[in-house]
């Protein structure tokens, strides 16, 4: 047990901030805390968007960007990863919320916090790797479909309706506002969009997501708009950590929903990092440390009745572009908000959610990249459908259920295209020593083979089970030195079919099988089938001189002089080279 927490220990330790990070912060302060206040600016709107998409209310997403936000850029493996409530995550809290209130959320954000702390000492960074591009681009487009629905109840003035699938409350809003229609939310929703839209091609470095709420807010308080219903009011801090929402009865009921945010966590904020990654020089994350800060993230920001967190993209872009160099821009952008919270809540309770419904329907639309789109669906078939399903089922089912199809299809196309790749072909036999006559005769009763590529479950039926059907041969010889890797069924399928070419009279030979290679082939019975009477070679000139010896021994084939035979195994220079590289 001392060797056990000592590891756990030190892996603790590797995870923690370190001296470079404070030197890092040490180096242009001035220009993280500019990066850091724009970021804040960006968020503030976000924040409060999700929050209230999220079902939990404005508050929940501001006190998420607070928390969640210093955290994790303390604690975080990128040194310019902006983190809080994204829309990603709104999307999977929405039924949560439905089916457990507020208080299933509150405990689903700490339970996954704690898994993402496993994740980091277990050290899983790394295999988040693996997701592919089409699957990532199709939830990211379905997730901008997602959250474009979530918004239509607010754009359009109606109370939001019952249920916890959008496309049902889409349509049961639609029938609600053409009962009542309010066409000033309609018309601030959109006026709000717009601004966020064309400025951002405009002028991409001004935040005028912030512009176009100030505007709209201001607009609706002057002209005495009651149809633009505002946020409602906002404490003026932020509440006593507490862990009265928890209820131990209810944590088993609550498992299936934590591990769905925390795998959305991770993916979602190492997609974000790699991103920051890819924006500057020199910068590179730490997969394990990002989950580490993350997990902190979301086990910190429950207690304070935020919504579970992640890495940000849209923020983590703005924080790059505006010249961030450490993770002092991050935590600048959680203490503006902080003062945000304590300082100009009454303020901010009067910002109309039609409003806050417009930056999110701009957000959703900047989140669909169309040339990644196109580019992926010109790539392959195989891509294109991968996408499609991906994005298809977010919006249809839910974001687990489309992240499983999306990698069990991709899966599958692999394993085909994998299995694609193997082949048998028939090669012709050295003439060595032989003459015309003798390499006649040879080839009548020799036929040789050559696996190139792997032999597992996916492709050993598709070919090896041809060989049963050879005829008119004495001696078959299965050159093996390019099967590049062999399963268990590949192994059993093998042994299989050199039963049935040996009770048929036919002897299998092989050459160029390796040591891993060799250990499947024992685990199934098949190495000690193949090496019946010394039928295994190294390489293949060994074995032809094997099966012409065992052909002479049965009388098929004339004895040659005792000039002309050679111990096995003392091919030429050239024939060993020539099976190396063959």
């Amino acid at each position: 047990m001392r060797i056990s927490f000592g590891r756990v220990g030190a892996r603790l330790t590797a995870l923690l901030p370190g001296r470079t990070d404070v030197a890092e912060m040490r180096r242009d302060p001035r220009r993280d805390l500019l990066a850091g206040l724009t970021v804040a600016i960006v968020a503030l709107p976000l924040a409060l968007g999700f929050g209230v998409s999220s079902g939990l209310g404005a508050e929940a997403g501001l006190a998420t960007a607070v928390v969640a936000g210093a955290l994790a850029a303390v604690f975080g493996g990128s040194s310019l990863q902006v983190s809080g409530p994204t829309g990603a995550m709104t999307v999977v809290l929405v039924p949560i919320v439905a089916e457990h209130g507020p208080g299933g959320v509150l405990a689903v954000g700490l339970m996954a916090g704690v898994m993402l702390v496993a994740l980091a000492l277990l050290r899983a960074g790394k295999y988040m790797q693996y997701v592919p591009a089409p699957v990532v681009e199709g939830f990211t487009l379905g997730i901008a479909c997602v959250i474009g629905l979530q918004q239509v109840p607010n754009a359009l003035g109606v109370p939001k309706p019952e249920g916890d699938r959008v496309l049902v409350v889409t349509w049961r809003a639609l029938a609600e506002f053409t009962r009542n229609p309010n066409w000033t939310a309609v018309a601030l929703a959109l006026a709000v969009a717009a601004v966020m839209v064309v400025g951002a091609r405009l002028r991409p470095t001004v935040p005028f997501s912030i512009l176009a709420v100030i505007t709209a807010t201001v607009v609706a308080q002057v002209a005495g708009l009651d149809a633009a219903k505002p946020i409602g009011d906002l404490p003026s801090g932020l509440p006593v950590p507490s862990l009265a929402f928890l209820d131990p009865g209810a944590l088993g009921s609550l498992l299936a929903p934590a591990l769905v945010v925390a795998a959305l966590a991770a993916l979602e904020s190492l997609l974000s990092a790699s991103v920051a990654d890819g924006m500057t020089v020199g910068q590179k994350h730490d997969p394990d440390r990002e989950l580490f800060g993350q997990g902190l993230a979301n086990i910190a920001a429950p207690l304070f009745g935020g919504v579970p967190a992640t890495g940000a993209i849209a923020r983590t872009a703005v924080n790059v572009r505006t010249g961030a160099g450490s993770r002092l821009a991050a935590l600048t952008h959680a203490a503006v908000l902080a003062v945000i919270v304590f300082a100009a809540a009454p303020l901010v309770s009067k910002i109309p959610l039609a409003a806050l419904a417009g930056v999110l329907l701009a957000t959703a639309i900047r989140m669909v990249e169309v040339g990644s789109l196109r580019a992926m669906a010109k790539a392959t078939r195989s891509d294109a459908l991968i996408l499609v399903l991906t994005a298809v089922a977010t919006l249809a089912l839910d974001l687990v259920y489309a992240v499983i199809i999306g990698l069990v299809v991709a899966g599958a196309l692999a394993l085909g295209a994998v299995a694609g790749q193997a082949r048998l072909d028939q090669v012709p036999l050295d003439r060595g020593d032989h003459s015309a006559e003798e390499h006649a005769l040879l080839a009548e009763h020799i036929v040789a083979y050559r696996i190139d590529g792997p032999l597992f479950f996916a492709a050993a039926h598709r070919f090896l089970l041809e060989l049963a059907e050879v005829a008119d041969v004495r001696v078959i010889i299965l050159r093996m030195s390019r099967v590049t890797t062999v399963d268990a069924t590949g192994a059993l399928v093998l042994k299989d079919v050199v039963e049935k070419l040996n009770r048929r009279g036919i002897v299998v030979m092989t050459s160029g099988i390796r040591p891993e290679q060799r250990r499947v082939l024992d685990s199934v019975g098949a190495s000690e089938l193949l090496g019946l009477r010394g039928r295994e070679y190294t390489t293949t000139p060994a074995a032809i001189q094997g099966a012409r010896a065992h052909l002479e021994c049965a009388g098929v084939l004339p004895s040659l002089p005792a000039r002309t035979h050679r111990p096995i195994g003392e091919e030429t220079i050239g024939k060993e080279t020539e099976e190396t590289v063959g």
